[in-house]
């Protein structure tokens, strides 16, 4: 196989099996509907609900933390707003409480988010949140005392989907082949960074609507722009909604190594050591990336 169907089947590698995307949609919708059943009054199993993070924007290859926004009533915000003492806190635990109805898995209340574990790997991270006037969410902040955060996931996705379908879908493409660099690597950079970066990349990418055949391109190139960030600078701002993404380490010396061995690969193929290509991919990005 040439490049165009190895990439192809790399991507295709990375994606959830079907069954583990209805069984995430299961279980979300029954902890949205009986938070909405105790919060709404109501039976529905999607309303006030939507998924955010990786997951949220189509970037995630791994199924571990699924990142579950559920809205609530306004007039729960005014409550808790004037409750005495952490009322953030106190809103995550009622939360737990109504999710304890439904579910006996292992849930914790804290920071900003209800963790609910399931045993076969999978966890939720659960916020209550309110919609503001300009449809960004206001959620509870428990530390220090109790406060008030904002953020604008519903931005960020949109943004992502309006250029992965401009890009022919090579950002997310992309995104979710530098979370398997990222895995191989043990690379200190989040899937929001990789996300953020990805998105700057390919907006100037001169072939960003090009098929498989450009992959190795588009991977080499990355990697080099990746390697090129200062390593000083503190935070990105995220498509759509301009939040601050922070880095966790240094990434740009991996993506410097692993620029290298892209050119490698790029080599070999050009003159047709296919096998010693495809080991050269399988180094930077595991063996997801077929033999």
């Amino acid at each position: 196989m040439g490049v165009s169907e190895n990439f192809s089947a790399f991507c295709r590698n990375l994606r959830m099996s079907q069954d583990t995307v209805d069984n995430i949609s299961y279980r979300a919708k029954r902890i949205t509907k009986q938070i909405n059943k105790d919060f709404w009054k109501s039976s529905s199993d999607t309303d006030h609900s939507f998924y955010a993070g990786s997951y949220g924007r189509g970037t995630d290859i791994h199924v571990s933390d699924i990142d579950l926004l559920i809205r609530l009533p306004y007039s729960t915000y005014q409550r808790y707003n004037n409750y005495y003492g952490n009322g953030q806190s106190a809103l995550l635990q009622e939360v737990k409480n109504s999710i304890e109805k439904t579910f006996r898995s292992h849930k914790r209340a804290d920071g900003q988010v209800v963790q609910v574990s399931f045993t076969d790997g999978i966890s939720y991270e659960i916020v209550p949140c309110f919609v503001n006037d300009d449809n960004s969410y206001t959620y509870p902040d428990t530390n220090n005392s109790g406060s008030w955060k904002v953020t604008n996931p519903k931005a960020e996705i949109k943004e992502m989907t309006r250029l992965n379908n401009q890009a022919n879908k090579n950002l997310k493409r992309l995104c979710r082949m530098m979370r398997a660099w990222k895995s191989k690597w043990e690379v200190p950079i989040s899937g929001f960074l990789i996300d953020t970066l990805a998105y700057q990349f390919m907006k100037k990418w001169p072939y960003s609507d090009k098929s498989y055949l450009y992959y190795d391109f588009m991977v080499r190139d990355f990697l080099f722009f990746l390697s090129q960030q200062d390593s000083t600078q503190l935070y990105w701002s995220a498509p759509g909604s301009g939040q601050r993404v922070y880095r966790k380490g240094i990434f740009e010396h991996k993506a410097r190594k692993c620029y290298n061995l892209a050119l490698e690969a790029i080599e070999m193929e050009s003159k047709g050591y296919e096998y010693t290509t495809k080991q050269k991919w399988r180094e930077i990005f595991g063996n997801k990336y077929p033999l």
